[in-house]
C-alpha cells in the first residue's frame, strides 16, 4: 500500500493523527504498565471506585500527569528534543516507571517512523509524542489534551483488570478526569522546566514496590 508522506496537515487531520497515536490499538504496549498501580491494589490502599478516582487526580495533578505534560510541551518547543529526553529519564523515580516511559517512547518513535516518514530517535513517550507533533503541525493545546486523557485511560484500563470496576464506573471514572486533562494541558502551554515538582509520593512507593511484587500481572 502506498502511504502519501507529503499530504498537509490540515487542524482536522491533526485531530485524528493524535487519536490514532493515543489510541488503545496503537502498538505501544500500554496494556501491560499499570504505573505501580496494581502494587497500591495490592497493598489495599485501592478497594473501590471512590479510591481510584482520588488517586487517579493526586497522579494526574501532582504526579506523572503534570510532569508529562511540562515534559511534552518542552519537547514541542525545542529544536533539539534530546536534553529533554535525558531530563525525562532523570526523574524517573523507579526502574520500572523507566521502562513504561522508555518502551512505549521507543515504540511510539518506530511506529511514528515507519508510517509518517519522521526520523524521530528513541525518546520517553511524553517527549516523543510532543516532538512528532511538532513534525505534523499539530497544535500543543490539542496534543497534552489527547495525551492526558489517554494516560489516565490507560491507568483505568489497568484498574477493571486489577480490581471489581466495571465498565460504567470506569467511564464515569474517565469523564470526572476530563476537566482536569484540559487544565492541565491549559498550564502546560506557559510551564517551564522550573515548574516541574511531584507530591504523589504513595504511587511513587508503589512504583518502587512492584518491582518485587508477586505474582503480577504488569510490567509496571
Amino acid at each position: 500500500m502506498h502511504i502519501d508522506r507529503h499530504l498537509p496537515v490540515t487542524p482536522d487531520d491533526g485531530l485524528l493523527t493524535l487519536m490514532q497515536w493515543l489510541s488503545p490499538g496503537f502498538p505501544l504496549g500500554t496494556f501491560g504498565y499499570s504505573h505501580g498501580l496494581e502494587q497500591a491494589i495490592a497493598d489495599h490502599n485501592i478497594r473501590h471506585a471512590d479510591d481510584l478516582g482520588d488517586w487517579l487526580h493526586t497522579v494526574m495533578t501532582d504526579g506523572t500527569g503534570r510532569t508529562d505534560a511540562i515534559l511534552l510541551a518542552e519537547a514541542y518547543r525545542h529544536d533539539d528534543p534530546a536534553c529533554i529526553d535525558a531530563l525525562a529519564r532523570a526523574l524517573s523515580p523507579a526502574r520500572e516507571r523507566l521502562l513504561e516511559t522508555s518502551a512505549q517512547g521507543e515504540a511510539f518513535c518506530q511506529t511514528v517512523n515507519a508510517v509518517w516518514g519522521t526520523t524521530l530517535p528513541p525518546l520517553c513517550l511524553p517527549v516523543a509524542v510532543g516532538a512528532a507533533a511538532r513534525m505534523q503541525g499539530i497544535a500543543l493545546t490539542p496534543t497534552l489534551q489527547t495525551y492526558l486523557f489517554a494516560f489516565a485511560a490507560g491507568l483505568v484500563s489497568a484498574a477493571q483488570r486489577a480490581m471489581p470496576l466495571g465498565q460504567t464506573r470506569a467511564q464515569a471514572l474517565l469523564l470526572r478526569v476530563a476537566p482536569t486533562c484540559r487544565t492541565l494541558a491549559a498550564g502546560a502551554v506557559d510551564w517551564t522546566l522550573d515548574d516541574i515538582g511531584t507530591s504523589a509520593f504513595m504511587a511513587e512507593i508503589a512504583a518502587m514496590r512492584h518491582e518485587t511484587l508477586q505474582p503480577r500481572i504488569f510490567r509496571s
